[in-house]
């Protein structure tokens, strides 16, 4: 893979560039080097470094084991290096066990990938300095259900998911959230996921008068529901969920369908130096490439408030707005994001676009 391949030049150059401009900020990295997780580790590390080197500030990258004994292990490797502010983490275990010697150093730490509800009412019981620029895993049901109270509210509704936990849980959310408002779905049901077609399925929600489904699936599964509906003439619109960010592969997705999704930060204003600069340089800026190099923009700027001002770094990410790669982020005193990220996207040619309506 590109980015594997030229990752050991980063981190050489960015060892130089951190050598030479000490003032600079100490921001720790810690994502898999090897392992399952190796490509998505490799676009953390990626992108972390491409910033750091940007802001001349100085990293040091631990390897992430996705333990908790590993979480210990390289809070210890932190500390010892004395970094000021780590950023990474694609693994709960991991941050389960560093955590605590985290909080004790006063290092805080910024998670891009881990969405855990329970790991934050952890962390804030106690006093851990945990803070998450990727969404809390409640945020893709609470736009989805935001959506459709909008733009559905007076349409006969289907809800359908693929069994999968989370397939199941999204569904069920917006379910409940929908039945509170005096919604009802016409159709619920449980496909299933990964066949060739789904024709009874579609004449199924026809006989059932629904006209809008919303549905907790893969892409792929998605696209064959498009598909066989258009092929028998029964108008549908469709919504699916973040999993709709998947290789328009083996069916194409229809033109139109909706998906309640992250957006594909490189396509973003904001995004666009960093993104043509990476690309300059031979990387592709995505998965987490973008979203790490944001983390170490949020880093290097809370660190710098912190030492102008003498205060501890936790202290100086909360409330306050970074300008980023992936554009505006504040932390709340939740140590969530104060904005949502997920939006209405529908599909348009090769890509999925936002929806400019007024209800968006």
């Amino acid at each position: 893979m590109n980015v594997l391949r030229r990752l050991p030049l980063l981190l050489v150059l960015l060892s130089a560039a951190g050598s030479s401009h000490a003032a600079g900020i100490h921001i720790g990295v810690v994502a898999p080097q090897s392992g399952n997780f190796a490509m998505l580790g490799a676009e953390i590390t990626t992108g972390a470094n491409f910033e750091i080197q940007a802001q001349k500030d100085k990293a040091t990258v631990i390897d992430e084991a996705c333990t908790e004994d590993g979480g210990r292990a390289a809070a210890e490797a932190l500390i010892a290096a004395k970094v000021q502010i780590v950023i990474g983490f694609l693994c709960t275990e991991t941050l389960e066990g560093a955590l605590p010697r985290l909080k004790e150093a006063g290092i805080p730490a910024i998670t891009v990938s881990i969405r855990s509800r329970i790991l934050m009412e952890d962390a804030l019981k106690n006093g851990w300095p945990l803070f998450r620029l990727a969404p809390v895993d409640s945020a893709e049901a609470a736009i989805a259900i935001n959506t459709i109270l909008k733009n559905w509210a007076a349409e006969p509704i289907a809800l359908i998911d693929d069994g999968t936990i989370h397939g199941r849980e999204l569904v069920g959310a917006i379910r409940s959230a929908l039945e509170e408002k005096g919604l009802k779905p016409v159709f619920t049901d449980t496909y299933r996921p990964g066949q060739d077609q789904q024709i009874a399925l579609v004449r199924r929600l026809k006989k059932a008068g629904a006209t809008h489904v919303f549905i907790g699936g893969d892409r792929s599964d998605v696209a064959v529901i498009a598909r066989d509906a258009r092929n028998e003439n029964i108008p549908l619109a469709l919504m699916g969920g973040d999993a709709m960010r998947a290789a328009d592969l083996p069916v194409p997705l229809q033109e139109g369908v909706q998906a309640i999704a992250l957006p594909d930060y490189a396509t973003l204003p904001a995004a666009q130096q960093t993104a043509q600069a990476m690309r300059a340089g031979g990387i592709e800026p995505d998965g987490y490439t973008l979203p790490a190099a944001a983390a170490a923009q949020i880093a290097s700027q809370a660190a710098e408030g912190a030492k102008a001002e003498n205060k501890p770094v936790a202290e100086k990410l909360l409330g306050a707005t970074f300008q980023t790669t992936i554009g505006s982020i504040t932390f709340g005193q939740n140590h969530e994001l104060n904005e949502n990220p997920y939006r209405l996207l529908q599909w348009r040619g090769n890509a999925f676009v936002p929806v400019t309506t007024p209800s968006n």
